[in-house]
């Protein structure tokens, strides 16, 4: 089900250095800390949060109580529940800083998507007290929603190379800029990416826009190689899915904002952790043949 052995070593290896360095630019307040200081190591706890979306428990409570019953032994110091609760807000930070730290490589061949991220149910919309302010109505091919919503850049081998998350209304086009930093080569999405604008900035920047037409638009000649590849953009939207129903990014039980993005994170540290990806297999095309799009 899960390698917890390497998996604790990779995020304690980068945790060892990580602290070294958010030490230094830490201001001092002359009071040290406050409180007793935590049994379980940062290292532990980050790593049961991200075990979470590795396993097939449907709730953190339900999945800790295994913890407790059965991986006593790898964590000696375990919490109570309620008190591991309260660490894990601790763990935004650092969790951040070891999602960039394991990204994946820009290949030449990359894919961007959005999906949503619901955090109520529409008939509760106007009750929901957790993300007032927040979170947004927008809408997809499914239909409205309420929350948020999370760009996705990923590679040809299925590996997350960008990512960033938006109120729920925000227009996946006005994202291509800040996504795309550091990217070059070709980049694959859907029809809500088509912008002139923004083709001809990405295309002074290296970066090759390539999308499929809408209704009455004029076709145009691509290379056979860029017509396969588009047709194999679906391969980001497996992603999605994977992030949504294995690694649970998405759910309706949040008590706070920073819960949210913890829980988030993690489910992103856990599907860059899956040994086997989503990914593209290339054999040998024709060079120089086009076809309309």
């Amino acid at each position: 089900m899960y390698d917890l052995v390497s998996l604790f070593c990779s995020i304690d290896d980068f945790y060892k250095t990580f602290k070294l360095e958010w030490d230094l630019h830490l201001i001092d307040n002359k009071r040290g800390a406050r409180g007793p200081k935590p049994l379980m190591t940062v290292s532990e706890t980050m790593t049961i949060v991200v075990l979470f979306h590795q396993s097939r428990y449907r709730t953190f409570k339900h999945f800790y109580m295994h913890v407790q019953q059965h991986l006593h032994q790898e964590f000696p110091k375990l919490l109570s529940y309620e008190r591991f609760i309260s660490q894990m807000k601790k763990l935004f930070v650092p969790l951040f800083a070891y999602l960039l730290h394991i990204k994946g490589q820009v290949t030449g061949i990359s894919f961007i998507d959005s999906t949503s991220i619901k955090v109520c149910h529409n008939k509760r919309i106007s009750r929901n007290s957790v993300f007032k302010g927040l979170a947004k109505r927008g809408k997809t091919t499914a239909g409205w929603f309420c929350g948020f919503k999370l760009h996705l850049i990923i590679n040809d081998k299925g590996e997350i190379i960008a990512f960033q998350v938006t109120p729920g209304n925000v227009a996946d086009v006005t994202m291509l800029e800040s996504l795309t930093k550091g990217l070059w080569g070709k980049l694959f999405g859907d029809k809500g990416y088509i912008s002139a604008k923004q083709s001809e900035s990405l295309f002074l920047k290296g970066v090759q826009l390539i999308t499929g037409l809408r209704a009455k638009m004029k076709q145009k000649l691509i290379p056979l190689m860029d017509k396969i590849l588009l047709r194999k953009r679906s391969i980001i939207e497996t992603v999605n899915d994977q992030l949504k129903n294995i690694s649970q990014i998405e759910h309706t039980r949040h008590r706070s904002p920073i819960n949210f993005l913890i829980n988030l994170l993690s489910g992103l540290v856990a599907y860059m952790h899956q040994p086997k990806k989503p990914s593209l297999k290339f054999s040998n095309f024709p060079e120089g043949l086009s076809i309309a799009a």
